[in-house]
């Protein structure tokens, strides 16, 4: 896996931002995010291993008898917490990675639902950034940058997605990402 600890030029929309171990933001604390966009305006993106253990059936009763219903939800970050969020991918037609479609509406979500191998999550709220605030905070050693991996979006979406993207990087971020809450524990 590649990582690196700051990005400050590059355009990192199709990255993933690992929060640092010491993060301690309630909103960021352990997260994956997905950049699906990064430029000198600024940055979006949707957090991964955030589940609310709900569908979006249970959020909004115009999806609760229709094939969107037990679409999983997501906290996707605190911006706007009341808008949601679809998001689709599938494997790539060339078989190299993941094809990424973000902020679907409803209409192109249910078509997509019936096709093969096509995931789609809901996501409520974004992280998003100003011009030059996540590249302040790339300086400042907050995130750590990865390339998505190919089977990331199968992978276990809660802390542990965290944690093994960390172990991914070095044996140094695996231990910090394993150190228990309560260093007493330790």
């Amino acid at each position: 896996m590649n990582a690196r600890r700051s990005e400050s030029s590059a355009v990192l929309a199709g990255s993933l931002l690992l929060a640092h171990p010491s993060l301690r933001d309630d909103n960021f604390r352990k997260t994956v995010i997905l950049l699906s966009t990064h430029d000198a305006d600024g940055a979006m993106g949707i957090v991964l291993n955030r589940p609310m253990g709900k569908c979006l059936g249970e959020l909004d009763p115009a999806f609760a008898m229709g094939v969107l219903a037990k679409v999983p939800l997501f906290k996707g970050g605190p911006v706007q917490p009341s808008q949601v969020i679809l998001c689709a991918w599938r494997p790539h037609p060339d078989q190299e990675g993941y094809q990424l479609m973000f902020g679907i509406d409803p209409q192109k979500a249910e078509e997509l639902i019936a096709e093969e191998d096509v995931h789609l999550k809901a996501f409520v709220g974004y992280a998003g950034w100003t011009g030059g605030q996540l590249e302040g905070e790339l300086k400042s050693n907050t995130w750590l940058v990865s390339q998505l991996v190919a089977d990331l979006l199968d992978e276990s979406p809660d802390e542990r997605l965290w944690r093994e993207l960390l172990g991914q990087i070095d044996h140094e971020w695996k231990l910090l990402a394993n150190e228990p809450e309560d260093p007493s524990l330790n």
